[in-house]
């Protein structure tokens, strides 16, 4: 029996505000029954009506659900979705959360990963929502590190978002573990240079540095660890910039799982791909977050982050 149940019961109570006349879905599949039956029984010891799905394994990110797994999706009032691959950007739960269904993704979620669950929620919605105004407020973002990243990328007249891991209204949604400030670049507007060091989709922790380089909004050559994996992922609409992201969770630590690594404080992502679903143009089949260790990081022409660390008051 896992032993935290009761502080992981806690956590999902506070994120989701779980009554205990809801009904839950959890939804796994084959790869990822393990940590989801953990999660179910943690909801059991909140509401009494919990429904357990298993699907076959997406083949990537944001590939379509099975039709009864989405009418399930839209009849419950939570899900909680612990899947291999990410159901973030998918059809589905975008109609899921119209019809009020409080939709928390995990893709990727292990058991190592749960101590990222239990922290102060409160502190990281604040300093979610703080970078999220400031990136709706801005018109570019500018990223430089050691290692040679600089790239530009327009977010004039979009709308920063906060993963804050607060989900308790009607057809919210968010991952958990949360922890960021996000926003879809303009697309055909981003450019330059961008060394990604920490981890990236579907290659998982970097050995050495991955290059990506950019213009017009798109890929046009990738370089370095990781190489042979994506040249055939960032393609066409894949290929496109389509996320930048700053995390907001002081206990995630970079392991290799974009879920967490995207989340850890003083770092920074950058996604290729889709981004309909939370304010972008581009449809694609795959969504491919990369994380940026020790960035420097300019909204407009202020200063935020120094090499990792905010020169701004977030809290």
């Amino acid at each position: 029996m896992f032993e935290d149940l009761e502080r992981l019961s806690k956590a999902l109570k506070t994120c989701l505000n779980i009554g205990r006349e809801e009904i839950v879905l959890v939804l796994c599949d084959d790869r990822s029954e393990e940590v989801a039956r953990i999660i179910e029984d943690a909801c059991r010891n909140i509401c009494e009506e919990v429904l357990f799905m298993r699907m076959k394994p997406r083949a990537h990110n944001s590939e379509e659900l099975p039709s009864p797994v989405a009418r399930a999706m839209i009849l419950s009032d939570v899900v909680l979705a612990p899947t291999t691959k990410s159901i973030s950007h998918t059809k589905a739960r975008k109609l899921a959360c119209k019809h009020g269904t409080r939709v928390a993704s995990m893709p990727g979620f292990t058991k190592e990963m749960l101590p990222t669950l239990y922290v102060d929620y409160w502190r990281v919605k604040k300093i979610s929502e703080k970078l999220a105004e400031m990136l709706t407020m801005a018109k570019k973002v500018r990223i430089v590190t050691d290692k040679g990243t600089d790239v530009v990328l327009n977010v004039e007249g979009r709308r920063g978002l906060a993963d804050t891991g607060i989900l308790r209204k009607f057809g919210d949604f968010g991952n958990l573990p949360a922890g960021e400030a996000y926003i879809a670049p303009l697309e055909g507007k981003s450019y330059g240079k961008i060394v990604f060091d920490g981890s990236f989709a579907e290659v998982g922790l970097l050995k050495n540095e991955l290059e990506i380089f950019v213009e017009n909004g798109k890929t046009v050559k990738i370089k370095g660890y990781g190489e042979e994996i994506l040249k055939n992922k960032l393609v066409g609409y894949g290929s496109y910039v389509a996320e930048f992201g700053i995390g907001t969770n002081p206990n995630a630590k970079v392991m290799g799982k974009v879920l967490v690594d995207e989340k850890v404080l003083g770092t920074v992502h950058i996604a290729f791909g889709t981004n309909f679903t939370f304010g972008g143009r581009i449809h694609a089949n795959i969504h491919l977050d990369g994380v940026i260790m020790n960035p420097t990081v300019y909204i407009d022409d202020e200063l935020v982050m120094e090499n990792g660390r905010f020169k701004i008051e977030i809290y």
